[in-house]
């Protein structure tokens, strides 16, 4: 059974940093892309970053470029998002996402709420 756990949310002052996890089971994490969405109020769902199996490929939205890096850690089957210089637009709940054999999972999402 796939499950994907979110955690590291929270409200932070603008400017300030989060780290967020994802910790995977019920399939080889190593094998497999992984992605974080977040979703703001009123809006729909966004892509924000994206890694490679192996980890040394990245890509991220433009609206997170320079400011958030994805990673992960294939020994503890988890994936990362460590985001700086938050600001009240990047506040959301972020989702982890994988693709597994053309079935789309995701975890529950954590909550990111930027405000002084």
């Amino acid at each position: 059974q796939v499950k994907l756990v979110e955690s590291g949310g929270g409200l932070v002052q603008p400017g300030g940093s989060l780290r967020l996890s994802c910790t995977a089971s019920g399939f080889t994490f190593s094998r497999y892309a992984m992605l974080w969405y977040r979703q703001a109020p009123g809006k729909g769902r966004e892509l924000v970053a994206v890694i490679g199996s192996a980890g040394d490929s990245t890509n991220y939205a433009d609206s997170v470029l320079g400011r958030f890096t994805i990673s992960r850690d294939n020994a503890k089957n988890t994936m990362y998002l460590q985001m700086h210089s938050l600001n009240p637009e990047d506040t959301a709940v972020y989702y982890c996402n994988v693709l597994l054999l053309g079935t789309s999972y995701w975890g529950q999402g954590t909550q990111v709420t930027v405000s002084s």
